[in-house]
Order: C-alpha cells, then sequence, then structure tokens
C-alpha cells in the first residue's frame, strides 16, 4: 500500500500511539507537527494535551496524558489511548507517519486555497488581488514544508565554505558592490546574498539618485530590478541620462535641446539601453508583485525599491493599522531577499520628528515608525547633506553638494561614514573619503566582539 493509501486518521492515531509508547520521538514530530495539522479533534487535543506536558516539564506516560486532555476538556477515554499503543506497529516508523499526515494537510490547503481562487473569479473580484493573494498564499504553504527541518552542524559549516569558495576564486558571488569603494569597504565587500538593506533620508537628500547610480552600476555586469512607486519610467530615464550626459534633468523633461545634446543624449542612452536594468511598469506593488517581477528575470543579482511607504501591504492586512501591515510588509521583504537568495536594497523616508531637532543628522530612532523595519535590515544607510538646510540662494547648484553616507547599522561588519559628491543639477554621484566609526561610536548592540 502506497503513502498516498494510508488513511491520514490511521496515521495521526500512530504517531500518538508513538509518543504513548516512547515520549523520545516527541522532539521529531514537535519540529514538524503543531495541533491543528491533526485533523480529527480527539487526537488533535491529545497532541496538545501532550504538548502542554512537555513544556510544563511533567512526566508523559498514558495515564498523565490522559489527565491533562481531560483536565482540557477533550472528551477521551483510557480505552482509547490502550487502542492508539495496540494499533501502532512500532515508534520506530514515527517519520513516516508525520509525512504521511503532512502530505495530506498539504493536499487538503490546496483543495481549499484552489476552492477560495475558484470563487474569487465567480465573484468577479479583482483579478489582481486574487492574483496576489493565491501567490502568498502558496507561498506560505511552501514555507510550511520546510519550516521545521534542521541544518546539521556539519551542513552550517559547508554552507559557509561554500560561500568562501566563490569568493577565494574570484567570484564575489557572495555578495553585490555597490560600485563606491568606500561604501564597499564599510559593508565588508558589499551587500550580502539574503540581506535586507536600507537607504533612509528625509525627502530630497538624494536616496533614489545614489539608489540609481548603485542600480546602473550594478547592471553593467548583472541584472538589476529596480522597482520605482515614486516616479514614471521617463523621469528615472532622463535622471539617467542626465548623470551620463552632464544635461540637468529638468532640461532633458521640458526644453528643447541643441543638436549637440541631441547626439549626446542619443549615445548615452544607447549604451544606457546596453545595460540589464529591469523597471517595472505599475505604480503600485506589493511585496509578492516584486517577488513575481523578480522571479522573471533570470540571473538577477539586486533589487532595488523606491520606496517602502508606498509598497502595498497584502490584502489580508490592509485592513489592520499601519504599524502592523508595515511589519508584515518589513519580514516578507527579508523572507523575499532569502527565497532569491540575492540584496534587495529598499529606500526609506525618515519621520518629520528629526526636522524638530537642532542635530538633524539620522539616527536609528528615526526608523521606529516605520515598523520592524530597524530589526529585519541586514545594513543601514543614511543620507545626509549639509546645505540642504542652508539657506536656498547659498547653494550654488553647480558645484558638487558633499553628501554624508552613514552606515550605521551593518550586521556582518563594521559602521562607519564616508563622503561623495553629488551634483544636484546632473544626478551624478561620485567617491570621496570614508572613515570607519570608532568603538564608542558604534552601539553596542552593533558592536562585533562586544
Amino acid at each position: 500500500m502506497s503513502e498516498y493509501q494510508v488513511p491520514s486518521s490511521m496515521a495521526e492515531q500512530s504517531i500518538l500511539g508513538a509518543i504513548l509508547i516512547t515520549d523520545r520521538c516527541l522532539p521529531e514530530i514537535q519540529r514538524e507537527l503543531r495541533p491543528e495539522d491533526f485533523r480529527l479533534e480527539v487526537n488533535r487535543m491529545l497532541y496538545e494535551a501532550i504538548l502542554a506536558l512537555e513544556r510544563s516539564g511533567g512526566k508523559l506516560d498514558p495515564v498523565t496524558i490522559l489527565d491533562q486532555a481531560q483536565r482540557m476538556g477533550a472528551k477521551v477515554s483510557s480505552q482509547y489511548l490502550m487502542q492508539l499503543m495496540e494499533i501502532t506497529p512500532t515508534a520506530a516508523n514515527v517519520g513516516e507517519y508525520v509525512r504521511i499526515v503532512k502530505k495530506d494537510r498539504l493536499r487538503e490547503a490546496l483543495g481549499e486555497h484552489a476552492d477560495r481562487v475558484r470563487a474569487g473569479v465567480d465573484d468577479l473580484e479583482d483579478p489582481d488581488v486574487i492574483l496576489a493573494s493565491a501567490q502568498q498564499r502558496l507561498n506560505d504553504l511552501a514555507a510550511q514544508g520546510s519550516a521545521g527541518k534542521l541544518v546539521s552542524p556539519s551542513d552550517g559549516i559547508l554552507a559557509y565554505y561554500r560561500q568562501r569558495e566563490t569568493i577565494e576564486a574570484g567570484d564575489a558571488k557572495g555578495y553585490v558592490c555597490t560600485g563606491y569603494m568606500a561604501l564597499d569597504e564599510l559593508l565588508g565587500g558589499g551587500m550580502l546574498n539574503s540581506g535586507l538593506y536600507l537607504l533612509a533620508a528625509r525627502p530630497g537628500m538624494g536616496k533614489t539618485t545614489l539608489a540609481l547610480n548603485i542600480a546602473d552600476r550594478v547592471a553593467q555586469a548583472d541584472p538589476v530590478l529596480f522597482v520605482s512607486l515614486e516616479m514614471d519610467t521617463e523621469q528615472l530615464s532622463a535622471k539617467r541620462i542626465s548623470r551620463e550626459t552632464g544635461i540637468p534633468s529638468q532640461k532633458l523633461l521640458m526644453q528643447a535641446l541643441t543638436q549637440e545634446e541631441e547626439d549626446r543624449v542619443a549615445d548615452v542612452s544607447r549604451k544606457l539601453a546596453g545595460l540589464a536594468f529591469w523597471s517595472n511598469a505599475a505604480p503600485t506593488a506589493t511585496v509578492d508583485d516584486i517577488g513575481a517581477l523578480a522571479r522573471s528575470i533570470g540571473g538577477l543579482r539586486l533589487i532595488v525599491v523606491d520606496y517602502f511607504g508606498k509598497i502595498l501591504p497584502p490584502p489580508a492586512a490592509r485592513r489592520y493599522g499601519r504599524v502592523e501591515y508595515t511589519t508584515e510588509i518589513s519580514g516578507d521583504l527579508k523572507n523575499l531577499a532569502r527565497a532569491l537568495h540575492i540584496p534587495i536594497l529598499v529606500l526609506c523616508q525618515l519621520n518629520r520628528d528629526l526636522e524638530k531637532r537642532e542635530e538633524k543628522r539620522p539616527q536609528l530612532s528615526d526608523l521606529r515608525d516605520t515598523g520592524a523595519l530597524e530589526q529585519d535590515a541586514d545594513g543601514v544607510i543614511f543620507l545626509y547633506r549639509e546645505d540642504y538646510y542652508a539657506a536656498r540662494e547659498s547653494v550654488d547648484p553647480n558645484v558638487p553638494s558633499v553628501l554624508d553616507v552613514d552606515l550605521a547599522k551593518n550586521r556582518h561588519g563594521s559602521v562607519g561614514g564616508c563622503k561623495l559628491a553629488f551634483s544636484l543639477a546632473t544626478s551624478k554621484i561620485s567617491g570621496m573619503s570614508y572613515r570607519r566609526k570608532t568603538k564608542e561610536e558604534i552601539p553596542e548592540q552593533f558592536r562585533i566582539g562586544g
């Protein structure tokens, strides 16, 4: 008889019977099954009683389990427990019993999911909402299949050495360089695969400009997805062309060009069209939408999202408050980075409270209102320009502005700052200098080795 022909209820009973025979199999079962995975109510309540006893440090045997289950309201008899032990062939095969129950639950969940999709189609719901919800549910079901799997001590070390092998072979595929030597030095080489990185500042500091510069530098060798939820494609292209031609983007978008300027734009446009720079067409996106776009690009090495506050929450989360759904979006972005095994650079606007301070340089507490971003992020990069707060007439757009870049959090290396030269008129950013922070300047929770 194949595993698909074995009744799930029999497998459930054999799992419980195995625990009653010997509680040594419980850790293996706990890693894979939750109470809701048991279809029969009596079996589910027995498993809940077993887990409650285990958490309290109580002894697990038929008498204590029966007593705990009855005190929790289960209608179960000692005869049923004896029956469970009698029908269980052996506790040694509990892993197979668990696998049968998990596969049965997954088939059941997929059937329910298909019914919900069909109901949404029949009710003429928005297909984009149906698709986003369907994809999120499928991702959740796929994740459940691996959530309980352990990585052995040796496999954990082997994963590290596989990462090292790519670097020692001269293949820096374990991370993605920003293209700015000073910033990459601070990051320890670049943005690590599976990492979530924040580029945060007040509006107008240069977040989008720096992100575009980084994206184009990466796109010279590898595909990049730039998800812009604030600027139209033509505006992004104008900023990129402006950087390469030296013609202000305002003129590129709104004024006549000379023949010489037209020729320069044509040359640069051909160059930029050859870069592996992909962008989105729709003005809105959920994390699932971003994931779908990313998976359609072969060999993708970096995702840039501009910006966090414009990402739509999942349909089911839209009835919750801002803190709840931004926390969910933050976690989903980190999960997406891990699933795709590439870094995601997310732009964030800082709250207005810093404008009330005398010292207006950003700090990590300025991210507090943005859900769990600070906790989920592998790196937090702040931007600050002194001339942003200067009198407008005192700023010469033809003189490069000094852009202070502060790596305020780096889960995998040092923190510190560097300075970049920022041409406001042409969106060009180039390197200047950098400095590591001293130990005393690093927040205690981010210090390496204490």
